[in-house]
């Protein structure tokens, strides 16, 4: 109380001391008693209100003034700097920083251990009716399900991708020993591969499982051309040599260009290592599991596969009674298999027909193995319609199996007419050279003018299952008028259906991670998946009636509004839960989005309308981990921005608005997600201390700022220890004596002993506006400009175009750039330049190394150029593929009503890091089928010496046919292998989808090196032997 203190002749700085001198413990070293050794301690920690009221401030005459006499003692709260509000209801909440390099899964599974230990001893509340209330730890944002959710995407697109891949091989093979033995290749090679990863401290993330998933067309390539040329030598040897001859000759046939193409691809791969910042710690997973799957490929196939082809295709004598018997236990097992209907067991029960009948000579062996291979057949297009269901979960299983098996049998069927038809046509095609080969000369050129005009941006956003609000609020919001803010966002959100939860923070946690100031807000928003799912996160099946209705536990029916609509249902769409309903594997999936919901964006569109607010900003569209991402790489909170770097803050303020209206009027921005730092818009109450005025009384600036800062500010002066926790003690006026400028001008200055002056005597107060926060960078001070880009337009070229608009402003006169002040775009399109300088660098060494390795293995530069052909093609059709997605009319048709382009998720695809990375694959697969060829022609020209150009176009003709099947089939199986992943809907799809298109477009453009190797070889060929001719009659 400032006028006690004036009564008693107390100034404030006495007040402090008092303070200060009452809380003090000290050692007084030890003390032996009775031969005992004692430890000496003076007690006077503060334990309560009391103590610091007793403290002693001046005595005289032995009376004491204590701090009672002149003050109250009182418990508060902290300055509050942060607010967490949970859908409207305020919470307290942590926040869990995890180690650099620790791995986020085994922390929050540690963090979730410590709080289940910990959870028991949590405080307890006896409540009025008896009940206790027990405080608990309930995490609202954990990573755990994101990271689950993005290997079971990828375990599935793998799975697939193996069923996929066998299915080929019996249907192509048409042998199903042979497709056994190949089949059998891709399990040994896969856990080969999580035992590199284990050695070599491989995380198994999204994008280190997609090295495997993009590896499976070429590690199944290895089996596949060795498979083929045993049996082909089977079929040609099997009556003059033995069975180990065979395959030992077949195997070093094709050994060396196993190993070439093979070593195309690991080696194309090893530039990526030189990748730096956050493609290079994204992508050198990659590069590890494909090379650890390549290789454990090639051991497999070079030292496992020929000893297990000699024992599968030896003959064996069984006995019928043995064969009997195990076709018995086969048709028993499918018989058992129907009382729980499972359609598996009629194909059991036909397989051990098909045996009996063979055995009892009622059917050709041939024929019996040829219903054994479609009955196989019919397994694998069964469990790839159960596991994949292209058509959706809404969609009946049988139409699923037509939809899988026809485009499956479709594809398939284009690849046999090719190969029925190849001769012919490669026939044409050595006989029509310059014609043939203009053909892919123009697709290499539209694939260049495709690529020059493809936009850019870093990287494919990755969707989490969650966004991330952050408006801010007007600089001059307090603490009460942010709270209502922010319960108004939180509530508003969660009043959307198809929200799960939202947490809302305003200000910043305790923590140096986070200076956020109070007009800051970041509400992290979870949505529910599109389909309830289960523990595994599959799509959870519910009992349903007769009608299709979904009955609940307590015997009510809901008619979800996505199937049926205006029926009037005894619970709401919104309330329903999985809790709820009654789980049944023979039901249907219960859908969580309404029927106007398609997509995130969709939810996101819908956040957006709800969270217009008065005084409230704009925000662009984030995401949690991808915003923490930028925001460490460029302090903003926005994925696109420009930097305005200068001496003065107002004027960066000011440029900033003006480079807003600015970017409002370019094409691709969204309007309403621009925004520039209000940056001088907190109020400041400014106290100007004259010093020509303190002189006269004597005083100096420190003890006027002493004053101030205990008496308005609350300087913390000591601190209560009470077991592990500490309390800070502060001195201040109370809160009527502080709340006006008015009362400001009244605290007393001492200016000696005995008397004091009001603050008004020697300042003047004054308001102001001021930064609420500032900046710098690069000893700068900076301001941002946020931005967000339209659907469907690229990063760069949005950039691109609204550099080009500023920079014309500014040639104009419409703007004008303040003297000292500049700005720069931020934001992930630094990240994508610098990653564009690294791939300009990566990519042309890639491609050095490729042609090195061809020219090692055929010691001829226009052989290797020949086979290199393969890469320019397959650079041409991953381009057109690319170029196809972005067209609206490709694919625009439904199958069984379902559209492709939403099945294979087609819409613009930019050029980032993850499509160049697929690019790269593709360039080391897309010699492989031209490295076979040209070996072949090699030989076979060896072997045959033409002696004129029709018997060099017939040895061309002759290789080109022989080796059609093996490179057809590897075609087919990387190509149908990715089908899978380019329909793969679940979390991480977005960054393997882009990683897939060009090896999809590249193969199947890359069938043309099927004609461009032979063509090419035999034009060379051609060539030598004119000169050769030509020479002779020169001589004559």
């Amino acid at each position: 109380n400032p006028e006690l203190m004036r009564q008693y002749n107390i100034s404030l700085q006495q007040v402090v001391k008092a303070v200060k001198e009452s809380n003090e413990d000290i050692g007084a070293q030890t003390t032996e008693i009775n031969n005992a050794e004692y430890l000496v301690r003076g007690l006077g920690y503060i334990k309560s209100i009391a103590d610091i009221e007793s403290a002693v401030v001046t005595s005289e005459n032995f009376t004491s003034i204590r701090i009672k006499d002149i003050a109250k003692v009182v418990l508060g709260a902290k300055t509050r700097r942060g607010i967490l509000d949970k859908e409207g209801a305020e919470v307290v909440g942590g926040v869990v920083v995890a180690r650099y390099g620790a791995n986020p899964l085994e922390v929050i599974s540690k963090v979730k251990d410590k709080i289940n230990e910990i959870a028991p001893g949590l405080p307890t509340k006896k409540l009025k009716d008896g009940r206790t209330s027990q405080l608990t730890i309930v995490p609202f944002y954990d990573r755990t399900e994101l990271i689950e959710e993005t290997l079971s995407t990828l375990k599935e697109a793998l799975t697939l991708e193996v069923l996929i891949t066998i299915l080929v091989i019996i249907v192509m093979v048409f042998n199903l020993r042979a497709s056994l033995l190949i089949s059998g290749l891709l399990p040994v090679s896969v856990l080969m591969v999580f035992i590199g990863m284990k050695a070599f401290g491989v995380e198994a993330n999204i994008v280190a499982l997609s090295g495997i998933a993009i590896a499976i067309g070429t590690m199944v390539d290895v089996g596949v051309i060795l498979c083929e040329n045993i049996i082909r030598h089977l079929e040609k040897y099997s009556n003059k040599l033995s069975i180990n001859t065979i395959v030992y000759n077949a195997t070093t046939e094709v050994s060396g260009a196993i190993i070439t193409a093979v070593m195309t691809t690991v080696i194309s791969f090893i530039p990526v290592f030189t990748m730096i910042g956050a493609e290079g710690k994204l992508f050198r997973p990659l590069v590890f599991t494909k090379t650890f799957a390549l290789i454990a490929a090639i051991l497999v196939a070079l030292f496992l596969i020929p000893p297990f082809a000699a024992s599968i295709f030896k003959t064996r004598k069984t006995t019928n009674k043995i064969k009997y018997t195990l076709n018995i236990l086969l048709i028993l097992v499918g018989i058992f298999g129907l009382f729980y209907g499972n359609w598996f067991a009629f194909i059991l029960i036909g397989f051990g027909v098909t045996s009996i009948l063979v055995s009892q000579n009622k059917i050709g062996s041939v024929l019996g193995e040829r219903v054994n291979i479609v009955l196989t057949i019919l397994v694998i297009v069964g469990l790839l319609a159960e596991h994949w269901q292209p058509l959706g979960v809404e969609r009946s299983m049988f139409l699923n199996v037509l939809f899988v098996g026809g485009i499956c049998f479709g594809i398939l069927g284009v690849f046999s007419l090719f190969q029925k038809y190849y001769a012919t046509i490669l026939n044409w095609a050595l006989e029509n050279k310059v014609l043939f080969l203009s053909i892919p000369l123009t697709l290499l050129i539209c694939g260049i003018l495709i690529f020059r005009n493809t936009g850019k941006e870093f990287m494919p956003s990755l969707n989490e299952g969650s966004f991330l609000l952050m408006p801010t609020s007007m600089p001059h919001s307090g603490v009460e008028e942010n709270k209502r803010v922010l319960q108004q966002l939180d509530m508003a959100v969660a009043s959307i259906p198809e929200i799960k939860t939202v947490v809302g923070k305003a200000g910043r946690t305790e923590s140096a991670l986070d200076p956020a100031p109070m007009s800051m807000y970041e509400n992290v928003i979870l949505y529910k998946p599109e389909y309830i799912l289960n523990e595994d996160g599959k799509r959870q099946r519910f009992k349903i009636d007769e009608e299709g209705n979904y009955l609940t536990k307590i015997g009510s029916v809901v008619v979800n509004p996505n199937v049926k609509k205006g029926k009037i249902q005894d619970v709401l769409f919104s309330e329903i839960n999985s809790g709820d309903l009654i789980k049944d594997e023979g039901g249907e999936c219960y859908r969580n989005w309404r029927p106007n919901i398609k997509s995130p964006d969709d939810i996101w569109n819908e956040i957006v309308k709800v969270t217009k607010l008065p005084g409230v900003t704009s925000a662009p569209k984030l995401q949690p981990i991808e915003t923490r991402l930028v925001m460490l790489q460029t302090g903003m909170r926005a994925p696109m921005g420009i930097k305005v770097k200068g001496q003065d803050l107002k004027q960066i303020e000011s440029f900033g608005i003006a480079l807003e209206s600015v970017l409002k009027e370019v094409e691709g921005v969204k309007k309403e997600a621009v925004f520039a730092d209000r940056i001088v818009g907190k109020p400041y109450l400014l106290i100007d201390i004259d010093r020509e005025k303190i002189a006269r009384y004597g005083i100096s600036i420190q003890s006027v700022q002493e004053v101030l800062k205990v008496a308005v500010g609350g300087m913390p002066l000591t601190q209560t220890v009470e077991g592990r926790e500490r309390y800070g003690i502060r001195v201040r006026y109370p809160r009527e004596l502080r709340s006006s400028s008015a009362d400001l001008q009244n605290i007393y200055i001492p200016i000696s002993k005995e008397s004091s002056i009001p603050l008004s005597e020697v300042a003047e107060i004054r308001y102001e506006q001021g930064p609420q926060v500032i900046k710098s960078e690069d000893t700068f001070l900076i301001g941002y400009v946020l931005f967000d880009k339209k659907e469907n337009y690229a990063e760069v070229n949005v950039i691109e175009e609204a550099q080009k608009v500023i920079q014309s402003k500014i040639n104009s006169g419409e703007l004008i750039v303040p003297k000292g002040v500049s700005y720069q775009f931020t934001g992930t399109y630094e990240n994508q330049l610098r990653a564009e300088k690294t791939l300009s660098f990566v990519v042309p060494l890639a491609l050095v190394i490729i042609f090195l390795i061809l020219y090692f293995q055929f010691r001829s530069v226009s052989t290797s150029l020949m086979v290199f052909t393969g890469i320019a093609v397959a650079f041409a059709g991953g381009f057109i593929m690319i170029w196809l997605y972005g067209q609206d009319w490709f694919l625009n048709f439904s199958i069984f009503g379902k559209n492709l382009r939403e099945l294979f998720q087609m819409h613009p695809i930019n050029l980032s890091v993850a499509v160049w990375v697929g690019f790269i694959a593709l360039f080391g697969i897309a010699t492989d089928d031209g490295v076979v060829m040209a070996t072949y022609l090699k030989q076979s020209f060896e072997k045959k010496q033409p002696q004129n150009i029709q018997a060099i176009r017939r040895a061309a003709l002759d290789a080109g046919n022989k080796r059609i099947r093996a490179c057809l089939m590897t075609t087919a199986t990387t190509v149908l292998a990715l089908l899978p992943v380019l329909t793969s809907t679940g979390r991480g799809s977005d960054i393997m989808i882009p990683m897939a298109i060009p090896s999809f477009g590249g193969m199947i453009i890359d069938i043309t090196s099927y004609f461009i190797v032979p063509v090419l070889y035999s034009w060379k060929e051609e060539w030598i032997f004119r000169n050769k001719e030509k020479n002779k009659s020169t001589r004559l």
